[in-house]
């Protein structure tokens, strides 16, 4: 009976699901409700840039979907309408400029561009070690975070061990512990948290994204927003292994989840 609040339809660029399958899955599976996170990341770098569709998003008709699913599961399931921004610093001030014009109940900051490169390809790993190309991804959340702090909760905040040549073989939160505390406790300071996303799973990552060992550091450190997500993009994704979250985030610390509503972070038992 947990939310699943960061989810993915045809208005990502890489989602094909209407809103209303998501939905509708999320029904099955009696989630307690749902919030819509779509990717809109301004200036993506692009492989190839005659055939790749930019990570934009068509505001309106996102809203006008989302409108019309609530009014079916109205009485149903909740559903609510958010977004996640791939954040990079000098999107800020048009990161702003969208927030003030449009109404989300839930934003997630998250790094998917790293000084003009994506992790997710391998050319964002040539000519350094695996260690070096994470440390530059977990430099690069610090300058968004001091850029930009518009965001609600900051979305996987290890996203680029799903993609390095060795993966998370190597990785742990020790190896990286002095930047990854820096992060949580700017995080902290500005009243923002963070998310357990559970693609880690889906990944066979064996874990979920941040790790359960950043999970635990965040609430040691005084952090208490947490949402959970399964970064869906598909209806057979949705809360992709939920049945660990409540026993992670219990061992983590934590006795509460949050939804936000109108920006506003409701904190519900475990």
């Amino acid at each position: 009976m947990l939310w699943d609040t960061h989810m993915h339809t045809q208005f990502s660029t890489d989602g094909s699901a209407a809103p209303a399958a998501m939905a509708e899955k999320a029904l099955e599976l009696k989630l307690e409700g749902i919030c819509f996170t779509d990717h809109l990341d301004y200036d993506y770098p692009l492989q190839e840039p005659d055939g790749e569709p930019e990570f934009l998003l068509d505001i309106e008709g996102y809203r006008h979907s989302i409108e019309a699913v609530q009014k079916d599961y109205s009485g149903k399931l909740p559903v609510y309408m958010g977004i996640e921004l791939g954040l990079q610093p000098h999107l800020a001030k048009r990161h702003y400029e969208l927030l003030q014009s449009c109404s989300f109940d839930f934003v997630i900051g998250s790094s998917h561009v790293v000084h003009g490169q994506d992790p997710y390809y391998a050319s964002y790993y040539e000519n350094r070690t695996e260690e070096e190309a994470y440390r530059e991804y977990f430099v690069s959340i610090l300058e968004n975070i001091d850029a930009f702090d518009g965001f609600d909760v900051y979305g996987h905040i290890d996203y680029v061990v799903r993609y390095g040549p060795n993966r998370n073989r190597d990785y742990t939160y020790a190896g990286y512990a002095d930047i990854i505390d820096e992060i949580l406790k700017r995080l902290i300071a500005k009243g923002k948290g963070i998310e357990i996303n559970t693609a880690g799973f889906k990944y066979g990552l064996g874990h979920p994204n941040p790790t359960e060992e950043i999970l635990k550091r965040y609430r040691a450190l005084g952090g208490e927003i947490i949402t959970i997500g399964s970064d869906a993009h598909a209806p057979e994704q949705i809360a992709y292994d939920f049945i660990k979250v409540p026993d992670i985030l219990k061992e983590a610390g934590f006795r509460y989840y949050t939804v936000f509503r109108q920006r506003i972070p409701q904190f519900i038992p475990l």
